[in-house]
């Protein structure tokens, strides 16, 4: 969908603020950009709408080059959210949820329809917030109607520049979620600036961890804490990131020894004296058995934190065993065991305790 090849940019200062950059966003994926201050992150994310032109290199779009599209079609194209929000004062909720359709000649019903249909997609009653001035609105609800108004023409690409950062921690917290949820129905492609490590895990599909211009590692956040490539991730992630806040399929059971095959267990070619999540060829989670008896247990998603997972074994106390799902695939299960031996393993390492 989105791709930088070699692209480079030197301002007129003589400041180089990419340096060979190259990086490819596929269809549908949210990509965080996190690095320290200066290190190219915006820079990045302003080259895709071409508020920044690189001086070398090429980007594309849909493998096209983005020279090559019409400046004003490529941008309303792309919906932009920005960390001040920017919410036009003298317009109601409505009208700045209608801005980019109405100039884009849409019809006044069509135009209408998705202001109601986008307020009630992140829980605001549309009969209560159309008629309401920003300066009405918490900080959250204004951020939330910022995000929807990039969303009003349905656009393919989502760019949101450190969007959260102005927000105190509760209402962040809460809009992290509301992102994650979102995306799983709207599945546009983002790109995310964030200066925060953990907000960058916790949302994204693949960071991006950048340092004076230049990609050092691109990965999933399960990845970049398994298998940092540099001492520079390792200390980066490791200076930020609380292992409470660590997703849970870093921690889970990934072995067979609580997964069984979907053959395994219709054959009876296992122990079953035991508790198994079960999986078909193809990987998704079709059930849990034990003692050889399917039985009910609840599921949780792949990226949720380890915080959200203990509160919810705390409340399924007579569940033994966790599947994690990444979509409709099994990708682990979780125990009390397995998080009482990652918590030890952390506190090891904070001593200084070679594992």
């Amino acid at each position: 969908m989105i791709e930088f090849k070699d692209v480079k940019k030197v301002y007129p200062d003589g400041t180089e603020a990419l340096k060979h950059f190259s990086l490819k966003v596929e269809d549908g994926e949210l990509m965080t950009l996190i690095g320290p201050s200066g290190c190219g992150k915006t820079t990045t994310m302003k080259m895709i709408n071409r508020l920044i032109e690189p001086s070398s290199g090429t980007i594309y779009i849909n493998d096209k080059d983005i020279n090559d599209y019409n400046i004003h079609e490529l941008r309303w194209n792309i919906g932009y959210v920005l960390q001040d929000i920017a919410l036009f004062p003298h317009m109601t909720i409505a009208e700045n949820i209608a801005v980019v359709p109405e100039m884009k000649k849409w019809k006044k019903k069509k135009v209408h329809d998705r202001g109601i249909e986008l307020l009630e997609m992140v829980g605001l009653d549309p009969s209560t917030y159309q008629r309401r001035m920003p300066s009405e609105l918490s900080g959250g609800q204004q951020q939330r109607i910022g995000v929807i108004r990039a969303l009003a023409a349905d656009p393919d690409i989502i760019l949101m520049d450190e969007p959260f950062s102005a927000l105190d921690p509760i209402s962040r917290e809460q809009l992290q979620k509301d992102i994650r949820i979102l995306q799983k129905e709207i599945k546009k492609t983002i790109v995310f600036v964030t200066h925060d490590m953990d907000e960058a895990m916790a949302i994204g599909d693949k960071v991006c961890l950048m340092r004076e211009g230049q990609v050092i590692q691109v990965d999933t956040p399960q990845q970049l804490i398994l298998n940092p490539q540099t001492q520079f991730v390792r200390d980066f992630i490791g200076e930020r990131k609380s292992p409470w806040q660590t997703a849970v399929d870093v921690i889970a059971d990934q072995t067979d020894s609580l997964i069984i095959s979907l053959s395994e267990y219709e054959k009876g070619t296992y122990d079953q004296s035991g508790i198994y999540a079960i999986k078909d060829a193809g990987d998704k989670y079709v059930g849990t058995v034990k003692n050889g008896k399917k039985i009910d247990v609840k599921t949780i998603n792949n990226d949720i934190p380890l915080f959200e997972a203990t509160e919810f074994i705390q409340s399924n106390d007579e569940q033994e065993i966790l599947p994690i799902l990444k979509g409709q695939k099994l990708v682990g299960v979780l125990t009390n065991k397995d998080i009482i031996a990652f918590l030890r393993s952390k506190r090891k390492m904070e001593n200084g305790v070679v594992q």
